[in-house]
């Protein structure tokens, strides 16, 4: 970060004092270039750059103890650089019997995946993503997603008018603290060696698998041209092979894999609930990028091309919409799941904070197709079985422009710069 801009808040922050005084140690995980180290930076006393920090690596193997002591909480940046420290870290933890007395940061799992395995009830986890509207200053937060899924009727006001040029730029631009001082052609330079460098170096350095940047090219290309829909691997391989290339489906899995390990994607698992009619659910996830301007990226485009291309601009607008419901759903408890069934009946987004606690969103850039979105919500709350899981708190549309406000048939149109926390 620039040491002449101000600490831009997120929403983890809160959520990040409460883990700490919670557990021994918080790990913080997220993409390159997320903001994990400021986001630490501002709740740790001191700090180890284990990236950069040859010695500190280097002491690790002589004396631990030398470069866990400090001021607590103390941060470990980049931790997987380095994961032998996990083990020690772990049992410093358990030797202090104190909470918060570790951040680490990540931006890869790593081969062994440790964490998953001796980190419970020491080290508490944090996702980090891109910054959503409302932490960049683009939406006012009013319509707060925590309100709706506690059952909050009110609803109402204007937000701010969000062109579709303007809208376009920003979805090239992305949530990336980085970029908030940054023209768009920077920003959209940065974005594509960003894009370069996961499929040359991090995805090697994740698995130490030598992969073609040409072939992880077109299936980061795929990927994007597949933002937003619940593309098959096979359908995706295919596309990467072309017409005189061959790419196995287990290969192109091996790939979204170790994407997923750099938290490059970020897929959305569909929802199961209980159904009162027939319908069988579908299982297949939805693809997304962590951000949607790295789909943009992947296709060497522009805010031009979004505006050319209204049909792909919706779905990077959806996938926008379901970065910001991730980062809003994580403060109140909940996940972000899409529904899917056997009869072509779809939902966009369900977020699911637990039995009477959940909500359905439709993802519409205009506010004209409200109508057949609500239509489409009313149909989905008919089919689902209730019993188990309550009444949805919201069902809700979300769009580009305009205003809050709650429908005759009880569905709320949110404009996605009123959404917050």
């Amino acid at each position: 970060m620039s040491p002449n801009r101000a600490y831009r808040p997120r929403v983890v922050d809160r959520e990040l004092r409460e883990r700490l005084a919670a557990a021994g140690a918080v790990l913080i995980e997220g993409p390159r270039g997320c903001g994990k180290t400021e986001t630490a930076r501002r709740a740790a006393a001191s700090e180890v750059l284990l990236d950069t920090d040859r010695d500190a690596r280097e002491a690790l193997a002589v004396d631990p103890s030398v470069v866990l002591a400090g001021d607590t909480p103390r941060l470990f940046d980049e931790w997987q650089v380095a994961p032998e420290i996990w083990n020690h870290l772990r049992r410093a933890v358990d030797d202090r019997r104190e909470r918060g007395q570790f951040l680490l940061t990540g931006s890869a799992v790593p081969p062994d995946d440790r964490t998953r395995h001796t980190g419970a009830g020491r080290v508490g986890r944090l996702r980090l993503r891109p910054m959503s509207l409302a932490e960049l200053g683009r939406s006012s937060g009013e319509v707060s997603l925590r309100a709706l899924l506690d059952g909050d009727t009110a609803l109402a006001g204007k937000a701010e008018l969000l062109p579709a040029a303007e809208l376009a730029e920003i979805l090239c631009t992305g949530g990336w603290p980085g970029h908030l001082d940054s023209p768009l052609d920077a920003a959209l330079v940065t974005n594509s060696d960003y894009l370069k460098d996961a499929g040359r170096l991090d995805l090697e350095r994740v698995d130490g698998l030598r992969r073609d940047p040409r072939r992880v090219g077109r299936f980061l290309e795929s990927l994007a041209r597949h933002t937003a829909t619940c593309a098959s691997l096979a359908t995706i391989a295919r596309d990467v092979g072309g017409s005189d290339e061959t790419v196995a489906a287990p290969t192109a899995r091996t790939y979204l894999a170790a994407l997923e390990r750099i938290m490059v994607v970020e897929d959305q698992p569909p929802w199961s609930p209980r159904l009162r009619s027939r319908s069988r659910l579908r299982a297949a996830p939805k693809r997304h990028f962590a951000d949607p301007s790295l789909a943009v990226a992947a296709l060497a485009a522009g805010p031009a091309h979004l505006l050319r291309d209204f049909r792909w601009f919706g779905f990077l607008f959806e996938s926008l919409v379901v970065r910001d419901l991730r980062v809003y759903a994580q403060a109140t408890g909940g996940l972000v799941h899409h529904y899917r069934d056997n009869t072509g009946l779809e939902v966009d987004a369900v977020v699911d904070a637990g039995p009477g606690r959940w909500g359905a969103f439709e993802v519409k850039m205009a506010a004209a197709r409200a109508d057949e979105a609500a239509a489409n919500l009313l149909r989905f709350a008919e089919r689902v079985d209730t019993d188990p899981i309550g009444k949805p708190s919201v069902l809700g549309v979300i769009v580009a422009n305009g205003y809050a406000y709650r429908r005759p048939d009880g569905v709320a149109v949110i404009p996605i710069t009123a959404l917050g926390p």
